[in-house]
């Protein structure tokens, strides 16, 4: 194991973190603790935002932070600190076997089970360093910012431009004798400005993220990108109340996707506060909707080998031929409903929703007449009830076309009845998060406007 810092200005080497949960967890013991578990991270990142063609703001940030959880017996007591000295750290484990005397024992509390701690853990090719300076990224963000604003002369006004770049290292042990880490890097630009056309004014944005900084668009089509969905937004009307087709974007079709894997969580199932209670087997979507994770891909957004608990994650379905095929359950929900942990602990990684082979235009024709959202405004989504009322802009489309935009408008539906109405899933993939999808077309929705 190198003694090279995990991450850029850091101190700490791989290794010395390890070293450093290990002892921790041992400390756990000798103060009275029948099993521990404990984290450690360390992060670096230089982000810098120019705007109207000056440096707005150069940010540096170095974080580090230590968390332990103790359990004597069926008590649990969680403490942190940002301090990684031996002395703070014996602190935090002490102030964790103090709040653990007086929490109420919970039999389902614990580590998960020893014989399911991962012992595979390959390398993922997840850091990729930027070798990036301030001086270069001021570069990068002014060059993004210009490429907006020369774009088209009712580009009046801008947000500005961001260049980041983040590297991240986190070790997790526990006292079955578990100990990992491993690292991440993600690198981003993004630009956002503001048009007007007479009385019109809109926004809009664009971004491109990583992590290998050399998978990035370059800068200027970030720009470019930003003006060009600025612009086309100008004009936008408002639209009378309707029940039409709605063509979810794709950028916005994984929100659906995180809504169904929300409802599935363990946490929701065991408290009895989610739309789809009981719904293991259940019919949700058409049969051609299959929903799965595959969280060991080499590079992948959110890869990992383990998750949160130390348990091996695997390839798995979340729905099947439209069917709900497994819930999402780290090891306390797990216990809770009688079931194994899916080694979701930390949520799920790289999900993927199986699509067509319509793209986007192909998809404004085949619903002929309704909207194409863009953009969707506030948290209007009930977890428990599946209730769904949320602001959004887009285009109206008529005869397979785009006629004009729209704001200022609320799409409404019960996400129960708008996973039975999907009726296609687009080839126009996102893939720039940990949901990959293509756009989602969904029948009958009701469209509030003036």
């Amino acid at each position: 194991m190198s003694d090279t810092p995990v991450v850029k200005n850091s101190a700490y080497s791989a290794e010395q973190l390890q070293h450093m949960v290990s002892d921790l967890l041992a400390e756990a013991v000798r103060q009275g603790a029948t099993a521990a578990e404990a984290a450690v991270s360390i992060e670096s990142g230089l982000s810098v935002t120019a705007r109207m063609g000056e440096v707005e703001t150069i940010e540096h940030n170095l974080d580090k932070g230590l968390g332990v959880t103790v359990y004597v017996g069926q008590r649990k007591g969680s403490s942190s600190t940002t301090d990684f000295s031996s002395a703070a750290i014996r602190d935090a484990v002490a102030a964790a076997c103090r709040i653990a005397k007086y929490t109420a024992e919970d039999e389902y509390s614990g580590l998960a089970p020893a014989e399911l701690m991962a012992t595979d853990i390959p390398d993922l090719e997840l850091s990729h360093p930027w070798n990036i300076t301030p001086e270069m990224a001021i570069e990068q963000a002014i060059i993004c910012e210009a490429a907006a604003r020369e774009f088209d002369p009712r580009i009046t006004n801008s947000e500005g431009a961001t260049v980041s770049s983040h590297q991240a290292y986190r070790v997790y042990g526990n006292s079955h004798g578990f100990v990992a880490g491993y690292g991440g890097s993600h690198h981003g630009i993004s630009c956002a400005v503001i048009g007007q056309d007479g009385d019109s004014m809109e926004r809009d944005y664009w971004y491109t993220s990583e992590r290998r900084a050399d998978a990035m668009e370059d800068a200027a089509s970030v720009g470019r990108r930003a003006a060009e969905r600025t612009v086309r937004r100008l004009g936008a009307r408002q639209l009378g109340t309707c029940q039409v087709p709605v063509l979810f974007s794709a950028e916005l079709a994984g929100g659906l996707i995180s809504s169904y894997i929300s409802a599935i969580r363990g946490g929701a199932q065991y408290r009895k506060s989610t739309f789809l209670l009981d719904s293991l087997g259940e019919q949700v979507f058409p049969e051609f909707v299959n929903i799965y994770e595959r969280p060991r891909l080499v590079g992948g957004n959110r890869s990992a080998a383990f998750d949160r608990d130390g348990v091996t994650t695997r390839d798995q379905d979340f729905a099947r031929d439209g069917r709900v095929a497994s819930y999402v359950m780290d090891a306390y929900a797990a216990r809770r409903l009688k079931r194994e942990t899916t080694g979701n602990a930390g949520g799920v990684r790289n999900l993927f929703v199986d699509h067509g082979d319509m793209d986007l235009a192909v998809l404004c024709k085949h619903m002929d007449r309704g909207l194409l959202v863009t953009e969707m405004m506030g948290m209007g989504t009930n977890g428990v009830t599946g209730d769904y009322s949320r602001g959004a802009a887009g285009f109206w489309v008529e005869n397979g076309e785009l006629q004009y935009p729209v704001h200022e408008i609320t799409v409404a539906g019960n996400l129960k009845d708008m996973f039975r109405n999907i009726v296609a899933i687009g080839s126009d993939v996102e893939r720039r998060g940990n949901v990959q999808v293509g756009s989602i077309l969904v029948d009958g929705m009701t469209i509030a406007g003036e």
